[in-house]
């Protein structure tokens, strides 16, 4: 098993490494999300101040009246982005990202020690409310041994990730979602889930099952962020934002607007690039109602996942440093506002 941090001193992403950068933070305002089974705090740093939203009602109510003003009048308002890590605890990129993210606002340069001007300049130049929440899942990331999936092979991410069945047999994706809240029929239950078993992506979103899902839901409806990115790994994939499911075409529009503007500056970087097209057909059997529709659907956000190259052992590995700067390109994207149209 390989410590990242020892190769690479930039990788912080354990619990202990979130605490400290939290604790120290002195321009962002820290705040406790909720407390999850397992008895972690999961906190989140808010930059900037909340706008005057001038709110009449829910955000369902207000597409009722046809006029989302009545929710969120957005109209001459800085921004409000979120940003999530680690709804599954061994998806350890975006924590690393977050991490490095923080120290530029904070510090001026990030964990190598180095000032990024690209970011620092996007974000003090487009005035925005920023909320961040390094990692999600606490508990699935603190019962996560390694700091990182690079240079591990598949079956270790399987493993660490998804767990065993009783009889000590990988889970394996997608087969991980048949039977959920998961924790009865695990034999080592995976960083996927928190400590009851729930893998926090697939919660029922109309009676919430976690209190970690029903805190950040509530959190979306008090802040309406207008762009809400999800940070997850996938595998060795290359970096790419997916298009979301049951969302109106405007909110497609936005992700795909948002990708292409983040496959620019990979390219420009020399960095692989990828970016899916808009997709308006729902096929059978239909793709699952997730965190990132939810979150759409309780504040009109333009939401979406995005899916990082974890480095394994495999075809297509990306080093620790590639995975940053793919990190970086999206967030240079998001403070310059690319999901709008121009």
């Amino acid at each position: 098993m390989i410590n990242t941090f020892e190769k690479y001193p930039f990788w912080r992403t354990t619990l202990a490494d979130v605490d400290a950068a939290l604790n120290s933070a002195k321009k962002g305002k820290v705040h406790t999300l909720c407390t999850t089974p397992g008895g972690h705090e999961v906190r989140y740093i808010v930059y900037g101040n909340k706008p005057d939203y001038r709110r009449r009602a829910n955000y369902s109510s207000a597409c009722g009246a046809r006029n989302t003003v009545f929710y969120a009048d957005r109209a001459g308002k800085a921004p409000t982005v979120l940003l999530i890590g680690a709804t599954h605890g061994q998806e350890t990129e975006g924590v690393a990202g977050l991490l490095n993210l923080i120290s530029l606002l904070e510090t001026g340069r990030d964990l190598r020690g180095l000032e990024v001007p690209s970011i620092t300049q996007a974000f003090d130049t487009s005035p925005m409310r920023l909320i961040i929440i390094p990692v999600y899942n606490a508990d699935g990331r603190g019962r996560c041994v390694p700091d990182s999936m690079i240079d591990e092979l598949p079956g270790s991410l399987r493993y660490h990730g998804q767990g065993t069945w009783k009889d000590g047999s990988l889970c394996g994706w997608p087969e991980c979602k048949a039977v959920h809240p998961i924790k009865d029929a695990a034999g080592f239950l995976g960083a996927y889930y928190n400590d009851n078993g729930i893998n926090l992506m697939h919660d029922n979103f109309f009676a919430p099952m976690a209190e970690e899902t029903r805190a950040l839901l509530t959190l979306c409806d008090s802040e309406a962020p207008e762009c809400a990115i999800g940070l997850h790994g996938g595998s060795n994939s290359t970096n790419v934002l997916l298009q979301p499911d049951y969302v109106t075409l405007a909110a497609k529009e936005g992700v795909h607007r948002l990708a292409a503007a983040v496959a620019k500056k990979q390219t420009s970087l020399g960095l692989k690039s990828h970016i899916i097209p808009v997709n308006e057909h729902i096929g059978n059997p239909p793709p699952s109602f997730n965190l990132t529709s939810a979150i759409h659907h309780v504040c009109g956000a333009v939401s979406s996942t995005y899916e990082s190259n974890e480095g394994l052992i495999d075809k297509n590995a990306f080093t620790a440093e590639e995975i940053l700067l793919h990190h970086y390109c999206l967030f240079e994207a998001l403070f310059e506002c690319a999901w709008r149209k121009e």
